[in-house]
């Protein structure tokens, strides 16, 4: 399947206040219609104090008022499911708001250092995923407790059989709504040693980006722990239900994948997301996700730099053209199928960032018309500034032949006729080549134009003779 990723403050505002919501979602769903793609996932629309742009949830059962009410949350899913579109709801099960219920009123379900209200400090060396210790005091003198991210974020005890009971009822009640399944977040950080042992020194440098406190050290024991998680994942789908869609962020590379995708459907690549636009590189990529299971392929999301910024906007053609043509779920995240790069973020020279990890630039609102500054987001002031892409918003792209929009439309539609797994993959000379039954894809990551041997069914650049570097085209094989 196609997945349309939906970071609701910046896809469509209704009201006029400048921040996306559900209606506005609603509104624009005959785009993602007439995209071709299956399902969309929904970045968190719960309650929340904003610390983490949502990741941060103060109750999962409900709508935060700022995206609407639960009735347009329930019109939402009605119109997609209208228009044959799934819906997938963003669950974030390894921390809740601080500002939680649970956090008041069930303190026994988050991780705490030993001594209670005694503790001192941190019982070892754990660190947080944005950088610093993943201790904090508790404001109430409860004791220490543990954040695998900010502080506003404490770690739930997934080897208690309560929290797993209470996040299997959650996503059933979900389900009983009319959901299709859920984006599971931050899955590698559930698994806790029960010791609380300490992370050993890095033996390697670490196979995904991370900040150097991170990368110092070996996340043996902070995440990934055997036993706990895996029963953390069956609890998910014992309460999402064996037909619901659920697909994993689990931020390890695609050999630590297997564990975890014994109950999800797909988990993200992070491998082909980090990889330059070099074939050997590429190559790596596709085969350890081939080798691990069914991988959910993406060139972004709302917490890396858009691929238009990253790699180049031609580069970011050619990757669109990959992502749609390998097996397994491929997922687009709003405003990259329109070419859209990072946008300046917030003006810190007059205000703080909304994300204190530098995300802004990659959260811009959608650009949907060409009419008014605000290019159809909003009747008011957008909570950050629209970013046109070079090819124009949405409605211009529509109406151009190859543009970006149309190519991820034409990429969409041809993916319905692709078959079977990969065939064949190679990387010589700079070119990727991959096959899946008649038809074969061909990245010339090169510096130099590529001669094409047989019938260019569709490509990202070039007139379908000669590959030009950087792009990338399908062949009938």
């Amino acid at each position: 399947m196609v997945v349309y990723q939906i970071y609701p403050r910046s896809f469509q505002d209704s009201s006029g206040d400048g921040v996306g919501d559900l209606r506005g979602v609603t509104q624009r769903l005959e785009h993602l219609a007439w995209l071709g793609v299956d399902a969309l996932w929904l970045s968190p629309i719960h309650p929340s104090p904003m610390a983490d742009g949502g990741y941060d949830v103060a109750d999962y059962t409900t709508v935060d008022p700022a995206f609407g009410t639960d009735a347009d949350a329930d019109a939402l899913i009605a119109r997609a499911h209208a228009l044959g579109l799934k819906v997938l709801l963003d669950v974030v099960p390894c921390h809740t708001s601080i500002a939680h219920a649970w956090f008041r009123d069930h303190p026994e379900r988050y991780v705490w250092a030993p001594g209670g209200a005694a503790a001192t400090g941190p019982p070892n060396n754990w660190a947080a995923a944005f950088g610093g210790p993943a201790w904090s005091r508790d404001p109430a003198g409860r004791g220490v407790y543990l954040h695998s991210f900010y502080p506003e974020q404490p770690d739930l005890d997934w080897h208690r059989e309560d929290v797993r009971a209470a996040f299997a009822q959650i996503l059933g009640g979900w389900r009983t709504r009319g959901v299709d399944g859920f984006r599971l977040d931050a899955l590698q950080r559930l698994g806790k040693d029960a010791a609380l042992r300490d992370d050993p020194p890095a033996s390697a440098p670490p196979p995904l980006p991370v900040p150097p406190a991170v990368a110092a050290l070996d996340l043996v024991h902070s995440g990934d722990a055997p036993g706990v998680t895996e029963a953390a994942l069956e609890a998910l789908r014992e309460g999402a239900g064996a037909d619901a869609v659920l697909v994993g962020e689990v931020y390890l590379p695609a050999a630590r994948l297997p564990r975890y995708l014994r109950q999800l459907d797909a988990a993200f690549s992070f491998d082909l997301l980090f990889a330059p636009l070099e074939a050997d590189a590429l190559a790596r990529a596709i085969r350890g996700g081939l080798d691990a299971g069914t991988m959910a392929w993406t060139g972004g999301n709302h917490d890396f730099s858009r691929p238009a910024t990253r790699l180049g906007p031609d580069a970011a053609r050619a990757l669109a053209l990959l992502l749609l043509f390998l097996p397994g779920v491929a997922c687009v995240y709003q405003g990259d199928e329109l070419g859209l790069p990072d946008g300046p973020g917030h003006p810190v020279s007059t205000d703080p960032p909304y994300d204190r990890n530098g995300r802004d630039p990659f959260r811009h609102p959608l650009p949907w018309t060409a009419e008014d500054a605000a290019h159809g987001f909003t009747t008011g002031t957008p909570w950050l500034p629209v970013v046109a892409p070079p090819e124009g918003p949405a409605d211009v792209q529509r109406e151009r032949a190859g543009s970006a929009l149309r190519l991820h439309r034409d990429a969409i539609a041809l993916r319905r006729e692709l078959a079977g797994p990969v065939d064949a993959l190679t990387a010589e000379d700079g070119v990727l080549r991959v096959r899946r039954g008649a038809h074969a894809l061909v990245v010339n990551a090169s510096a130099r134009p590529l001669a094409l041997t047989g019938e260019a069914v569709l490509v990202s650049g070039g007139d379908g003779r000669t590959l030009p570097a950087r792009a990338a085209a399908v062949l009938a094989a």
